[in-house]
Order: structure tokens, then sequence, then C-alpha cells
């Protein structure tokens, strides 16, 4: 049996699944108020039901987003050489001809990709609360409105691309996200600065 080393902890695993399950409810309860999709709502027992479930699984994701921070903020600020010459061969997505640069825990597209989802989330986050809370001042409804549909479309773009690469497009992956494990033959290949700052090269 393969050697294994932990990428993620036991906490990160179990936040990152609710973060994940707070946003996708949250996409689907978004969608049907956005669209008027009444099919949805009548699954969830109505309008006003949906409507509650949106505000308080909207309360879950805000603690969950939050909570990340401790996991991810630090590492997705901190870039060096090979992360910028990561970008300029686009991680190998594009040509399996290139020259990928040895990485660490994470890669820049995840680290961007992870502050891209800290800002939405946070604009998603006080938009919905001025819905919520706000209600009577007419102005401040009306730019929550706006901020709030613009990180959705953010959300409804990044959150698939994100699914697809940590999924089909990198096979394992899914193992880290259910366990936090992965071989350790597989991470000194693609993260060996991380493997040799854990002193397990």
């Amino acid at each position: 049996m393969a050697e294994m080393v932990r990428k993620s902890s036991v906490d990160e695993v179990v936040n990152h699944w609710i973060l994940a399950g707070s946003c996708i409810l949250l996409g689907i309860t978004g969608f049907a108020f956005l669209f008027h999709l009444e099919w949805v709502s009548s699954l969830f027992g109505g309008v006003n039901t949906m409507k509650e479930v949106h505000n308080w699984g909207g309360v879950v994701f805000c603690l969950s987003l939050l909570y990340s921070m401790r996991h991810y903020l630090k590492d997705a600020f901190e870039y060096d050489a090979d992360d910028w010459q990561w970008f300029k061969v686009a991680g190998g997505y594009l040509s399996h001809k290139v020259k990928v640069p040895p990485m660490g825990k994470y890669n820049p597209g995840q680290k961007l990709y992870y502050l891209a989802i800290v800002v939405a989330g946070i604009a998603i986050a006080l938009s919905g609360f001025g819905m919520w809370f706000l209600k009577e001042d007419a102005s401040m409804l009306l730019l929550s409105h706006i901020v709030h549909n613009v990180a959705f479309i953010i959300f409804v773009i990044a959150v698939p691309v994100h699914i697809y690469l940590g999924t089909l497009a990198n096979p394992g992956t899914l193992q880290i996200m259910l366990t936090g494990m992965m071989p350790l033959n597989e991470a000194k290949k693609k993260h060996p600065k991380w493997i040799k700052a854990v002193g397990k090269m």
C-alpha cells in the first residue's frame, strides 16, 4: 500500500464540505429566487420557507468562510518566482509539453481562486444581510441586490470550474477532499516544495 501524507486536517476537510454544501444550497435557492422557479420553492415547502433556508444557510456559509481563513488566507497571499512562472505556462493545463515549476502546498491558481471566493463571499454576505435587515432603506436595498447578483455571477462561474479541476481534471484530488490524505509519491511530484518543507523528501 502506498505511503500517504496528510495534506488537509480533519477540521479543514469538514469545513470544506460545510462551505461547499451551504454554497450549493444558496446557489439553488438563489437561482430559484432570481428566476421565480416555483417548482424549486415547492421542494422547500413554499417561497417563505425557502427564504428562511436561504437566509440561515447564508449564516452557515459566512461562518464557514470565516473559519476557512485560518487554513488558506496566509498561503493565498504568498507568491514566489515559481508561482509567477506557473502563470506563464498556465499551470500546464493548456499543454503537457511545457515544464511546470515546482509548487508548494497550493498552486497560484488555487490561491487566486480562494481570494476570489473570499472577496465575492464577503460581498454576497454583506449584501445578503442588507436585504435581510435593511428592507426599509430603498437605496440600500437596491445596492444590496446589485452587489448580491454580481457576486452570485462570480460564484456561478468560479465554483463549477473549481469542481471540475478538483475532480475530473486532477484525478486523486477528490481523495484529499474526503480523507485529507494523498499518496506521498504523488505529493512529491505535485507539491515538492511543500513536501521538502515538512521533511518528507
